[in-house]
């Protein structure tokens, strides 16, 4: 189903964004994400120069590396198109994320150490996604086990089971894919 089709309009503005992850062969895993902001006519900056249709406004790349666990392991950023002179500064904190987990409380580290004037807008906008690209990028190998009985029957279900309407555990969807955490934890052992 398509959205309704839209009164006349002019387009102003553009973001494209994109995630990729990666295996790496020394057995960790990079997640890249690039952002860039375009407009379709020229326009004055106020601290420099014109910026022509469809130059950026904003282009960067973050590139995090992180084990099995979702821990980052390195940070890595660059701004190749940014609106103020200053910008170009706003990475300098991103390394305080090494360590950090992309899994519960990401959010939390995120604006615990690149909150408020620590940091820019558009890379925590990156960070907050980029957990869902790595979980999306490792989920095949990490979720494997998670299908069949576990020597463990207490073991806790995958962390995005009973985190939306699909993954409800008294669903048709764990029921056919993780069927030993249906009716989590209501389920006879």
């Amino acid at each position: 189903m398509s959205i309704p089709t839209p009164v006349e309009r002019k387009l102003a503005h553009t973001r494209t964004v994109s995630f990729q992850g990666f295996e790496r062969s020394d057995g960790l895993w990079d997640i890249e994400a690039e952002m860039m902001d375009t407009k379709p006519f020229a326009f004055d900056l106020s601290d420099r120069h014109r910026l022509e249709a469809g130059q950026p406004v904003h282009h960067m790349h973050i590139r995090i590396t992180i084990d099995h666990r979702l821990i980052v392991q390195d940070i890595h950023t660059s701004m190749q198109a940014y609106p103020h002179s200053v910008c170009i500064k706003a990475d300098q904190h991103m390394r305080k994320m090494i360590g950090c987990t992309m899994m519960k409380g990401w959010r939390k580290s995120i604006e615990t150490h690149l909150g408020g004037i620590e940091g820019c807008t558009h890379m925590r906008e990156l960070l907050f996604n980029m957990a869902t690209a790595a979980f999306q990028t490792l989920a095949p190998k990490a979720l494997a086990s998670y299908r069949t009985p576990s020597e463990n029957p207490n073991r806790p279900p995958p962390p995005h089971l009973g985190g939306c309407m699909t993954w409800d555990f008294k669903g048709p969807t764990v029921k056919a894919i993780y069927p030993v955490y249906f009716d989590w934890p209501n389920r006879t052992k």
